[in-house]
């Protein structure tokens, strides 16, 4: 997707070695006629990694490839719980120009760490000071994406949530056979935070999606589902503030 005053419709191809995720920032960046204006007040760039970038499809510019790696934040609030201090997730994708001139994105990685559930397995207070009751969601790529925008639309991101606590089997996952999917809205406007190294932020919601139960729990399935209030298709919500970056394949190592 493009991030910019204006964003204008893609045509979308996925390349054979992956699929697509997060945002493409527009060819021209310093200058760019609508481009985000750069935030006065803004907060610390992130430090980036670019370990995660995925190989581009055979034949392709190295020039006019980008691998992009955004970093969200936000609060979650799946079935009956809400998770209001989500940990950071990491999203690395890459995209650009197909030989045959289409758009091309391959998916890299998403990395995040677990998020506690306030309440705990117990959905009560006590929960929260006895590590036995804890419970936690970790975010895990879902298996699909398709990431080039239209308006404020920021396209199609699926994910899982492994439910962690010491009770709990490591199987236990919400959306494991059928994925959580989203689809963001950009909310507000977005701003450069820096030009150089190019670093941009915007905000992003969906209030729309629905979730499955969570499966594979064994004993507790039913205690674990009760206490989430899944499955569900109503008054789920997650809103992320986003920063990411990107570079070109010619500026990446050697692979």
């Amino acid at each position: 997707m493009q991030i910019t005053a204006e964003k204008r419709p893609s045509t979308v191809r996925r390349g054979a070695a992956g699929l697509a995720v997060t945002a493409t920032i527009a060819a021209t960046l310093a200058g760019a006629a609508g481009a985000p204006a750069l935030a006065a007040d803004a907060p610390p760039i992130p430090s980036y990694d670019f370990s995660d970038c995925p190989d581009i499809p055979a034949g392709v510019d190295a020039t006019r490839w980008k691998c992009e790696v955004l970093i969200a934040t936000g609060s979650l609030t799946v079935g009956s719980r809400n998770v209001p201090e989500l940990a950071p997730m990491t999203i690395t994708h890459a995209e650009g120009p197909l030989s045959d001139g289409s758009n091309g994105q391959v998916f890299g990685a998403l990395r995040g760490a677990p998020s506690a559930v306030p309440g705990g397995l117990l959905d009560n207070a006590a929960a929260d000071h006895n590590p036995l009751l804890s419970l936690s969601l970790q975010p895990e790529y879902g298996g699909r994406s398709d990431f080039y925008s239209v308006g404020n639309s920021l396209g199609l991101f699926t994910m899982r949530f492994r439910v962690l606590s010491p009770l709990l089997p490591h199987s236990c996952v919400i959306g494991g056979d059928t994925p959580i999917e989203l689809r963001l809205q950009r909310t507000g406007s977005s701003q450069w935070v820096s030009k150089n190294p190019p670093v941009i932020r915007f905000d992003a919601r969906d209030d729309a999606f629905a979730a499955p139960a969570a499966d594979g729990c064994r004993p507790l399935g039913r205690l674990v589902n009760d206490r989430l209030g899944l499955p569900t298709t109503t008054g789920n919500a997650i809103t992320l503030s986003a920063y990411y970056t990107f570079k070109t394949y010619d500026q990446l190592p050697p692979r």
